[in-house]
């Protein structure tokens, strides 16, 4: 790259988030990942030095629109211009609807929806005046259909799409490509194999999804020609039924 530019992953967590950040590091990009705890990000940042990219933890609770705002700007002021934004935070639990407390329901929705608000808004405030950049929003089979026992994370992902939806049709016109990503099945996860060891099996016939292989679509993601724009990308293992 001529200049350097920023990518800034909000929830780099160890498997999906983490992919993206290396995949982004990998091309050159000054790589910004945050969690809450900056302490679970160090083995990440040591795995994206080690391969000679350019990375920079960050602690910040995404719910919270202060350190939001300052994140952004920090970011913008002291790393490089923000090229991209990734939103990946997941918050997928499940409760019945008659054990689903308001706190539960709130605390779901901060999470996968009023964050992904607070990240979007400033991730526009920094690149309409460059005039170009991506943000994409990692959404999930909830995004599209409610299951039983999930009306907090269905809600919250059914609403960040509609943000999404919305943030593409206002700043497209302005350069800005915005995408959001449907993950429809289960993914490589120290989870899935602990606690869903049938389906985990599944990755011997490729049944489930490769962290790896979700970052190269959001790569693809943000290359494409604007005469040629991807809003809704979905990605799910040849064998997952829809």
């Amino acid at each position: 790259m001529s200049e350097r530019k920023a990518a800034l992953v909000i929830g780099a967590g160890d498997d999906t988030g983490g992919a993206i950040a290396k995949r982004f590091a990998r091309e050159g990009y000054a790589t910004c990942i945050t969690r809450r705890s900056i302490d679970k990000l160090q083995p990440l940042v040591q795995e994206i030095e080690q391969a000679g990219g350019e990375v920079h933890p960050y602690a910040c609770d995404a719910r919270s629109e202060e350190e939001t705002i300052d994140l952004f700007a920090h970011v913008e002021r002291e790393v490089a211009p923000l090229e991209v934004v990734i939103f990946n935070i997941g918050a997928n639990v499940f409760f019945p609807i008659t054990e689903t407390t308001a706190r539960v329901y709130r605390k779901v929705w901060e999470m996968a929806s009023f964050a992904g608000f607070l990240a979007g808004r400033e991730a526009a405030k920094a690149m309409i005046p460059h005039g170009h950049g991506t943000i994409i929003f990692t959404g999930a089979t909830a995004s599209l259909r409610g299951g039983a026992g999930f009306s907090a994370f269905s809600g919250a992902k059914f609403a960040l799409r509609a943000l999404a939806q919305s943030m593409a049709r206002e700043l497209g016109p302005k350069g800005i490509h915005v995408a959001h990503s449907i993950i429809d099945g289960a993914i490589d996860t120290q989870w899935i194999a602990e606690n869903f060891p049938a389906r985990y099996a599944l990755k011997e016939e490729d049944g489930i999804l490769n962290p790896d292989h979700i970052a190269e679509a959001y790569w693809y993601l943000h290359n494409q020609p604007r005469d040629a724009w991807t809003h809704e990308l979905d990605l799910r293992p040849w064998m997952e039924k829809f």
